[in-house]
C-alpha cells in the first residue's frame, strides 16, 4: 500500500513554514479562497517572470505578498512600473493595503516548482517527456541538488493507456524530516490530455542549533 504524504505538508512547523500567515476566527473559509484567488490571478499575470511560491502574510487590514521569481525584472518593470500596477490591481481586488516584496531565485534548475513547469512547457512544445526529464536531474545534479526524482503521470506520449514514469538521481531521502525536500507539481495541458508532472529535489539535512551546538562541543 502506497501511503503517500504531501512533502511540505509533512514538514511543515519543523523544516518547512506555512505559505499564508494569518488567523481568523469568523472568515477563515473566505480568506483561504482569497488566498487561492490572489495566487491564481499573480501565476497568470506573471506568467513568464518563473514565479516559484508567492507567500501571504495578513494583519488586520494589510496584506504583505512575497513574490518568488526567477526573473524579477519582469515582476518589477520599466522604473517599478509593472509592480505599482500589480499593487493597485492586488489593492482593487482584495480591499486591502498592499505590500509587494519580489525575491529574487539564484538558481531556477534547483527549484522544484520551476523544473516541473519546465518539464511541462516542454511537453506542450512536443519535446519528449523522457528526454525533458533527463535534462532537468542533470542541470539540477550539476547546479548542486544532492538528489532529485522527477515522475510523470498521464497518457505519455499520446498513448491509448494512462501509465506513470520516474526517474530518480543521487538520495531523495523522503521520510527523513530534517531532509530539505523541494516538492513541485503542474500540469501539461496537452491535447491528448493532461499530464501532471511531479519533482523531488533534494537539497541537504537542515541543521538545528542544537544539532550544530552538539558537533561543536564533540569536536
Amino acid at each position: 500500500m502506497g501511503q503517500k504524504v504531501h512533502p511540505l505538508g509533512f514538514r511543515l512547523g519543523i523544516t518547512k513554514d506555512w505559505d499564508s500567515r494569518w488567523y481568523a476566527d469568523k472568515d477563515y473559509a473566505k480568506n483561504v479562497h482569497n488566498d487561492l484567488m490572489i495566487r491564481s490571478f499573480i501565476k497568470k499575470r506573471l506568467e513568464r517572470a518563473g514565479v516559484s511560491k508567492i507567500e501571504l502574510e495578513r494583519a488586520s487590514n494589510n496584506l504583505k505578498v512575497d513574490i518568488y521569481s526567477a526573473r524579477p525584472g519582469i515582476v518589477i518593470g520599466r522604473k517599478g512600473q509593472e509592480v505599482d500596477k500589480l499593487k493597485n490591481d492586488l489593492r482593487r481586488l482584495t480591499g486591502k493595503i498592499v505590500t509587494v516584496n519580489i525575491h529574487e531565485i539564484k538558481k531556477a534548475e534547483i527549484d522544484a516548482q520551476l523544473v516541473a513547469e519546465n518539464i511541462a512547457m516542454q511537453i506542450l512544445r512536443r519535446v519528449s517527456y523522457r528526454r525533458a526529464m533527463k535534462r532537468s536531474i542533470t542541470s539540477a545534479l550539476r547546479y548542486g541538488a544532492q538528489g532529485i526524482k522527477i515522475s510523470c503521470a498521464g497518457r505519455l506520449g499520446g498513448a491509448e493507456i494512462a501509465r506513470t514514469e520516474w526517474f530518480r538521481e543521487g538520495r531523495v531521502p523522503l521520510h527523513t524530516l530534517k531532509a530539505d525536500i523541494d516538492y513541485g507539481f503542474a500540469e501539461a495541458k496537452a491535447s491528448y490530455g493532461v499530464i501532471g508532472i511531479k519533482v523531488w529535489i533534494y537539497k541537504g539535512d537542515i541543521v538545528t542549533k542544537k544539532e550544530s551546538v552538539e558537533k561543536e562541543s564533540k569536536q
